[in-house]
């Protein structure tokens, strides 16, 4: 086993042994969530608890290199979003509870691989509670947390590739009540780096921004999320380095046009 972790909670369940662990959770049952061939996402319960599953059983050499003449960095397991989640309980962004965590194998096409997260009972993605009657009296306490925990993110070094609101969720109940917070999800394909590339920051930005078309951002709600956002990252600044949000701008407004076929509200 080159890499291994359970928590005791789970390890009641299971077992100490790695092997007997790795072999328990590839063979358990569940709700499939996402099912290809070289990865499966899954929910299942243990006393009543939730948790979900990724197992990963190698993506062969053809999809290395695909990736690879692509110029992009092959996901080649659960090892991306387990290091993700520490790096965000690191530097106290909410995400995830590892439960477990295991890889093995030398071989980075046949690599074998698991994580698995507690459940976030009772929240709804941030996609989800826009709809909410109740989001619009704290739409602007949201995206400061929102704003605010991106720039932590990639202050530290750490990009999303998938970034949408729809992977950050919460408690609708708490949020009502002025506790806001925004846990992240899905960081199968994040990255972490000593410094997030100038791209990078423009593609997880106007992600966020693409994603919240539907509620009708205004200019002035998105200068706020700059300058939130910017409190971590001073030299992106909407006064100092006024482009590179025009940049991120455009980015999304051109996501929108290719996926809808028309400009988005921006008022």
């Amino acid at each position: 086993m080159d890499e291994f972790f359970i928590s005791k909670e789970l390890e009641k369940h299971f077992s100490a042994d790695p092997s007997a662990v790795f072999d328990r959770i590839f063979s358990l049952e569940g709700e499939n969530y996402r099912l290809v061939k070289a990865r499966r996402t899954f929910r299942f319960e243990l006393d009543g608890k939730g948790y979900f599953a990724k197992v990963h059983r190698g993506i062969g050499w053809k999809e290395i290199l695909k990736e690879i003449f692509q110029f992009k960095l092959p996901v080649l397991g659960a090892e991306n979003e387990y290091k993700a989640i520490r790096k965000l309980e690191e530097i106290g962004v909410p995400t995830m509870r590892c439960a477990a965590y295991g890889k093995r194998g030398n071989n980075p096409a046949k690599q074998h691989s698991f994580l698995v997260t507690d459940e976030l009972k009772g929240m709804f993605s941030l996609e989800e509670f826009t709809d909410d009657s109740s989001f619009s009296p704290i739409r602007n306490k949201i995206y400061d947390v929102l704003a605010d925990e991106l720039g932590k993110m990639h202050s530290a070094g750490v990009n999303h590739r998938d970034c949408y609101i729809c992977h950050f969720m919460l408690d609708p109940e708490l949020a009502c009540y002025g506790n806001i917070q925004l846990h992240v999800i899905d960081l199968h394909r994040a990255r972490i780096r000593d410094k997030v590339p100038h791209r990078y920051l423009v593609k997880d930005l106007a992600g966020i921004l693409f994603s919240s078309f539907h509620i009708k951002p205004t200019r002035e709600e998105w200068m706020r999320f700059a300058q939130i956002y910017s409190k971590h990252l001073p030299h992106l600044s909407p006064e100092v380095n006024p482009s590179f949000w025009n940049k991120v701008t455009r980015t999304a407004i051109k996501l929108y046009k290719k996926e809808f076929k028309k400009l988005p509200v921006f008022e």
